[in-house]
């Protein structure tokens, strides 16, 4: 299969402020978010991308856009789709809220502690937000492996709760677990779905060199070895990128 790359929105002035935008219109990156975003497309810019997808919510589709502008001006352009499936979860009677506020609630430790059987006010439930988006990944993964090969790398901006989600699925996590996994603002974390499992390569990085997945995109193995399954002892790590 493919190799996803799960990047966060950069920080928004509901972020800045305490307050749980949920899907409410109009939140957007705050300067220090679009200066998040634009590092992170610098990171990625020498990573060749076969599709972006987006949330459809702005400050998601800011942070794709920042990403793809980083990008050499000679580069092949990148296929750009939004999904509903990546959208924020639907917080219901919670969205727009300050933090401090729903911290006082009865739901608040539930979410905390036991996130599967949390379901939001007049919203949905956290299990049924996992579902959604673990399929919607799983979905474009397969296509994007069926149209450009297994050594194919993509692109999903997406929100907090949601890649915390898919993380714990490809973690093979408990829903109940997520908490554990943290998620940054315009952070990059990086799993492959394979045959067998996921493998969950990277998770909530800020600075770092990504020019090992060129070489992947190139189908450069990552080291000499048996060619299925998981290597005994670790092996020896990606092949370098290009110099």
């Amino acid at each position: 299969m493919a190799t996803l790359i799960l990047v966060r929105h950069g920080r928004t002035t509901a972020n800045a402020s305490g307050v749980l935008a949920g899907r409410t219109a109009g939140v957007k990156l705050d300067e220090l978010g679009a200066e998040q975003a634009r590092r992170t497309g610098e990171r990625l810019a020498v990573v060749p991308l076969a599709l972006a997808v987006t949330s459809p919510l702005e400050r998601c589709r800011q942070t794709t856009r920042a990403i793809l502008a980083a990008r050499e001006p000679d580069a092949p352009p990148v296929p750009v789709s939004t999904d509903r499936a990546l959208t924020e979860c639907d917080y219901g009677e919670w969205q727009g809220r300050p933090l401090r506020e729903l911290a006082r609630e009865k739901l608040w430790k539930v979410v905390q502690s036991q996130p599967s059987a949390a379901t939001f006010p007049a919203g949905e439930s956290m299990a049924r937000m996992q579902t959604r988006a673990v399929t919607a990944v799983r979905r474009h993964d397969a296509a994007v492996a069926a149209e450009h090969g297994a050594g194919a790398v993509w692109l999903a901006v997406s929100h907090g709760d949601l890649i915390k989600a898919i993380l714990a699925d490809a973690l093979g996590m408990h829903l109940d677990l997520f908490q554990r996994i943290a998620v940054d603002p315009a952070s990059v974390s990086i799993v492959r779905y394979g045959d067998a499992r996921p493998t969950v390569l990277a998770t909530n990085t800020h600075a770092g060199d990504l020019s090992w997945l060129a070489a992947r995109k190139r189908g450069r193995r990552r080291a000499p070895g048996p060619a299925g399954g998981a290597p005994v002892g670790g092996g020896a790590g990606p092949a370098p990128g290009p110099a």
